[in-house]
């Protein structure tokens, strides 16, 4: 083997990520730069709510996320106008907190620093306030009964750095605190209060100053279960003067409470007030005084709000408006949003007339499928409100009404909750399947549509085939013509085969703009619209065309207690990307075939290209268990029963003419069978070869595209490549440089079948991902052609990598690669090979050139026939291909990079620009 520099440059960017959101409390942050911060595993994850996309991932925590926190927060965007950079904080199970910071100009993101003093235990609350543009004060908690203050000042000027000390460390003692918030106090610039709530059932008031020396000033007893959420409000401005602030706390025992604190000069020189509102209901039980250097403040209770029926997660003010009185920078609204594990997110606000707080809003009552929401957000500019639940899902509400509250669900980036074990494109690949251990299978696609033709892809999750009661280890797309197909594995002993129902693959139509592999003349046949959920969450039953009607005549629960009863599915054809509540419930698949023979639980998953047999292997510990079954697609009998390893097979692969089937194992080992077919659709096979390949575990496999070649990845930190001589022996071609790290995913994609030339992705147990170029002759030339950016990598282990399209054909813009891994994301990445679509570049530059010389002779010479030169430039057009075009396109986009490599690409794209030629095409 020969390892040679580099001959081609590969290039990568990411396209999606689709990942969800850490089912633990305060792991959402909504920032002033209107971006949306969450915990996914070990990652910080970054998604943009206006987009409904996962901007980037940020590694570097080594335990899950269980906090974020931006400075600046919502609350204090109107300080952040001026700021060319903000921060994000993170903690984890660790106790580990990371401070990041986000470049507004050009979107990139760098870990600024690490905490010097880490908690014991995980991270629960992080809070902050800005105290001023350059200044801010932050708190963190811990179940270690420590809390830390910490002062942040921020750099001035571009390229400085931030300076962090530590301001005081308090132990609560034996019963941890879970919230916190921080606040200036009103008319005393010098103090702040910090409360704290947690498994005592009581909020603790620390008052300090801007140095530090936090000390105890009191408690406040009311709430009878543990406090799970604090939040201060800006100072309330009154007769021009901000003398009082209010707190709001919300509790296990479901009640939400306000307190004010009201600065005591000001409390005398109203008294008059105080008497008018005790007459109107809104009457103050007052508390403790809470001292601060010179001054004191009485905190009293301004209100008990009794609505939610469960937990109450979370409460928040709504962020300060920057259309304020005047002489003051902001105006804090009287609005509250509250999060409960009810299944619903309420807004409170007091009545004008009386002030007492009511519920105004209610959004997720209808919702099945949230299973409670763990925490809720206010938009910066308070017009939308974000959820976040237990199953790791977001929901979004913006208020569209005009004058009026109208509250309508958005799009929300969605992904798995745990980790993603398998993935398969499509046989046409216009979407991915991810099967999961959040017991689900979902289907990513790209979205398109009129807006987005000219743009990027937009992905998203367009269904939910299966929602299933067994943790699913693998699956595998029936390849072949007809309707679209899979048959998954899960923690049982039995395989299910699903077939796509009519409403998704109308559905499907839409998306891909009418180009789907089964269209809509093929689809006549097709009977059954959607399916519905059992009871017990293991059978999906079909939702037949012509029996819709009367299913939705009739009441499909009588007899039942339909409180936890599961609703019947509505299988509807969606427009756009559909929501939450409408994936978990009527996006599912109905079971065709259900696959008995293994004796444990499903383990690995394959399907030929022809779509006429079906490997599946299970969990073992001894030969016969071990055993890889054939299935026959259609009648899906068994056809073969294949002996070989004596351990867990853990990945299969058939060759891409069909003829081999490939395996490896736990057991160290790798076999190759051949597999003969009669006309008679009879099947007989083979074992070829076997062999003890490595030292350890072998995980993936992939076959070379172009041949009988192919590569095997290994716990023993190795890929090695094997040839199939003359269909009789098996010998080893190559070694790959030692890797840092476990290998756990392989995919070999082909790039030009005369030199037999092609890409192997490689994925590691650490979450890298390599591709590594490798061309078979006689010998393997190999080297490694780019390892991607940890940023645009996983932080756990990389379970599955899989190619769009097993060669690169002449017509695509770039390959696709996907993967998925232990940190619950499913990535889509773009690899453009920049030397073929360099030399289309020249060529097609080239013709461009010549192009608008005819353009400009033809309009100087029909000048009066406008209609005769549109036709010519469009015949012109024509003239090149669509490769070359696109290839154009995409490296005028990156002309700094170009133009001193190609020649006549400013001029070329220069006379395109003015031509517009782009939008002709």
């Amino acid at each position: 083997m020969s390892e040679n520099k580099e001959e081609s440059e590969v290039e990568v960017k990411r396209v999606f990520i689709g990942a969800g959101c850490n089912r633990v409390v305060n792991n959402v942050s909504w920032g002033a730069s209107d971006l949306v911060s969450f915990g996914a595993q070990n990652a910080v994850a970054i998604f943009c709510p206006e987009t409904a996309q996962i901007l980037t991932t940020l590694p570097g925590h080594k335990a899950s996320v269980n906090c974020t926190h931006w400075i600046p927060s919502t609350k204090f965007a109107f300080k952040a106008k001026q700021l060319d950079r903000h921060y994000l904080l993170s903690g984890d199970t660790d106790g580990v907190i990371i401070l990041w910071e986000l470049t507004l100009a050009d979107k990139k993101w760098r870990q600024e620093l690490q905490l010097p003093q880490s908690h014991k235990k995980g991270v629960t609350c992080i809070t902050g306030i800005m105290v001023s543009e350059t200044d801010a004060i932050f708190a963190s908690t811990s179940s270690d009964g420590a809390v830390y203050v910490w002062e942040l000042v921020l750099p001035s000027t571009a390229g400085g750095e931030c300076k962090l000390s530590c301001l005081e460390t308090l132990f609560v003692g034996s019963k941890p605190m879970v919230a916190l918030s921080l606040a200036e106090l009103p008319g005393n610039s010098g103090h702040m209060v910090l409360a704290m709530g947690g498994l005592d059932n009581k909020i603790h008031l620390y008052c300090g100053e801007r140095t530090g020396k936090f000390v105890h000033a009191c408690d406040l007893k009311a709430h009878t279960d543990w406090i799970r959420s604090l939040d201060f409000s800006l100072p309330i401005c009154t007769n021009d003067e901000a003398n009082s602030i209010l707190l709001v706390s919300s509790s296990q025992d479901k009640g939400i409470r306000i307190w004010k604190m009201t600065h005591r000069g000001s409390l005398i020189s109203s008294q008059g007030t105080y008497r008018k509102e005790e007459i109107s209901l809104a009457s103050y039980i007052e508390g403790p005084v809470l001292v601060a250097g010179s001054s004191s403040y009485q905190i009293s209770l301004e209100s008990l709000l009794i609505g939610h029926e469960d937990w109450v997660y979370s409460v928040e003010w709504q962020p300060p408006s920057t259309t304020s009185v005047e002489g003051t920078p902001y105006h804090q609204p009287q609005s509250i949003l509250s999060a409960s594990m009810d299944k619903t997110m309420m807004i409170w606000q007091p009545e004008r007339k009386t002030g007492i707080w009511m519920n105004v809003v209610t959004v997720g009552e209808l919702s099945h499928s949230a299973l409670g929401f763990y925490g809720g957000h206010w938009s910066p500019d308070g017009n939308a409100i974000l959820a976040h639940g237990y199953g790791g899902a977001f929901h979004l509400w913006k208020n569209v009404g005009i004058g009026v509250d109208h509250w309508q669900p958005q799009k929300v980036p969605s992904g798995h909750f745990a980790a993603v074990t398998d993935i398969v494109w499509a046989r046409s690949g216009e979407y991915i399947l991810s099967v999961s251990h959040d017991q689900t299978t979902r289907i990513f696609a790209p979205w398109q549509n009129d807006a987005s033709l000219t743009d990027e892809e937009s992905w998203h999750e367009i269904a939910r085939p299966q929602i299933h009661g067994h943790d699913i280890n693998c699956v595998a797309i029936i390849q072949g013509k007809g309707n679209h197909r899979f048959v998954g594995g899960a923690d049982e002993k039995v395989a299910r085969v699903f077939e796509a129902p009519l409403s998704f693959l109308k559905t499907l139509n839409l998306a891909t703009c009418q180009k789907s592999s089964f269209p809509e003349n093929l689809q006549a046949d097709v009977q059954i619209l959607g399916a519905n959920m059992s009871a017990l969450g293991l059978s999906q039953k079909p939702i037949y065309v012509n029996t819709l009607q009367e299913t939705a005549e009739g009441n499909g629960n009588d007899g039942l207690d339909t409180l936890e009863s599961i609703p019947d599915a509505v299988p509807v054809v969606f427009t756009e990307p559909p929501i939450e509540d409408q994936l978990a419930y009527h996006t599912l698949w109905p079971e065709s075939h259900k696959l008995y023979g293994h004796g444990n639980e499903l383990f690995s998953l394959n399907c030929d290209h022809k779509g006429k047999i079906v490997a599946s292997s299970c969990k073992a510990q001894s030969a016969l268990v071990a055993e890889i079954w054939l299935w026959q697609v259609g009648s899906w009998k068994p056809v073969g029963r294949l002996q070989s390893h004596s351990l867990t097979v853990t990945q299969m692969e058939f060759s891409h003419d069909d003829s081999m089937l490939l395996a490896v194992s736990r057991d160290r080992q790798f076999s190759v069978f051949t597999i003969k077919r009669t006309d008679a659709d009879e099947i007989s096979y083979q074992l070829l070869g076997r062999q003890e390949a490595h030292k350890r575990i072998i995980w993936s496999c992939s076959w070379n595209p172009f041949g009988h070649q192919f590569a095997t990845g290994s716990r023993d930190k190795t890929v090695k490549i094997w040839a199939v001589e003359q269909e009789s022996s098996v010998k080893q071609m190559a070694t790959l440089s030692q890797f840092n790290c476990s290998v756990t995913a392989l995919s070999w994609t082909g790039i030009d079948r005369q030199r037999n030339h092609g890409l192997l992705a490689v994925g590691m147990e650490n979450g890298l991902i390599e591709l590594w170029s490798l061309t078979i002759d006689k010998s393997v030339a190999a080297n490694l052609a780019v390892r991607l950016d940890p940023s645009l990598c996983h932080v756990s282990s990389v379970n599955r990598l899989s190619w769009r399209n097993p060669e690169k054909s002449e017509e695509c813009r770039s390959m696709q690669l996907a993967s998925c891994g232990a940190d619950r994301c499913v990535r889509v990445f773009d690899s453009l090979v920049m030397g073929d679509y360099r030399e289309n570049v020249r060529e097609g530059a080239d013709e461009i050139i010549s192009l608008l010389a005819i353009m400009d002779r033809d309009l100087n010479k029909h000048s009066s026939s406008p209609t005769h030169s549109m036709r010519v430039e469009e015949d012109a057009i024509l003239g090149i291909s669509t490769m070359q075009l696109k290839s154009i396109k995409l490296i005028f986009e990156r002309v700094y990079q170009s133009e001193e490599k190609i020649p006549h690409l400013k001029e070329a794209k220069n006379r395109t620009t003015e031509r517009d030629l782009f939008v002709h095409s």
